[in-house]
């Protein structure tokens, strides 16, 4: 039997976290789902015996990057590989289900860089087999601030190279389980400023304008994973014409 691990950041609202970015979800109650019972003509003597009515929910904000969610090529620019960048909706489903590594990177400090590296001398020396359509998860363990302040401000970023080195090897479809897939923003472009140089910025998500890929950021609980020996399945909603959409993350083991 199939185990199946979340690894998705639960949809509510974090009064903490970056304030572009929260999620904001109204709830009704099942008596105020009976307030609409009399516009179908049903009187209280046709309700059914102990039933007040349905319960529904509108989700008020949430931008498509706010939660556990799938980067299109669209979101870093309008082309990719010199073709147009693809939406979210244009994407095949089947980029996004396929064998997972999980490549510990969770002595990283804070602005340091994840290094190709760092990356290739990780999945060598663990002898990780990375082919066409494995999906790389980047265990950093920055999911531990989910919720707090520290969550948008912090973490480490994969640099340009890195990301280019995992999309040569036939990865499509990477991850990490922090707030973004580069370093913190702020504080990147704070450090591009002093060192006047514009290579410096959004460098990973920035390999998208030459060579098509997608990543996966706020991913939660990967510390659950073992290297590799699993499946990821990564579904992004149908949005039509979106950077991104919102995943259901899991991990599927077999036992």
């Amino acid at each position: 039997m199939a185990r199946i691990i979340d690894l998705s950041k639960p949809i509510k609202y974090y009064p903490n976290e970056f304030f572009v970015m929260r999620v904001k979800i109204k709830h009704k109650s099942h008596k105020q789902g009976g307030r609409l019972l009399p516009f179908l003509g049903l009187r209280s003597k046709y309700k059914p015996k102990g039933w007040d009515g349905w319960a529904d929910d509108t989700i008020k904000h949430m931008g498509v990057h706010s939660t556990t969610h799938v980067d299109a090529p669209w979101h870093y620019g309008p082309e990719s590989g010199g073709k147009r960048a693809a939406t979210i909706d244009e994407l095949p489903l089947e980029m996004f289900y396929g064998p997972g590594v999980v490549i510990d990177m969770t002595h990283k400090k804070d602005m340091e860089i994840i290094s190709k590296a760092d990356v290739e001398n990780y999945v060598k020396d663990n002898n990780l087999k990375i082919t066409q359509g494995t999906i790389v998860l980047i265990r950093t363990d920055g999911d531990r601030f989910m919720g707090t302040k520290e969550y948008y401000p912090n973490g480490t970023g994969v640099s340009a190279e890195a990301t280019e080195w995992l999309i040569d090897r036939g990865v499509q479809v990477m991850g990490i389980d922090q707030w973004g897939w580069d370093r913190p923003l702020a504080k990147l472009a704070k450090l591009a400023k002093k060192e006047d140089n514009a290579n410096l910025f959004w460098e990973g998500h920035l390999v998208g304008l030459k060579k098509p890929y997608c990543h996966i950021e706020q991913v939660v609980g990967l510390k659950q994973l073992p290297k590799d020996g699993f499946k990821v399945m990564a579904m992004p909603l149908p949005l039509v014409g979106c950077s991104a959409a919102p995943i259901r993350l899991v991990a599927i083991l077999d036992d």
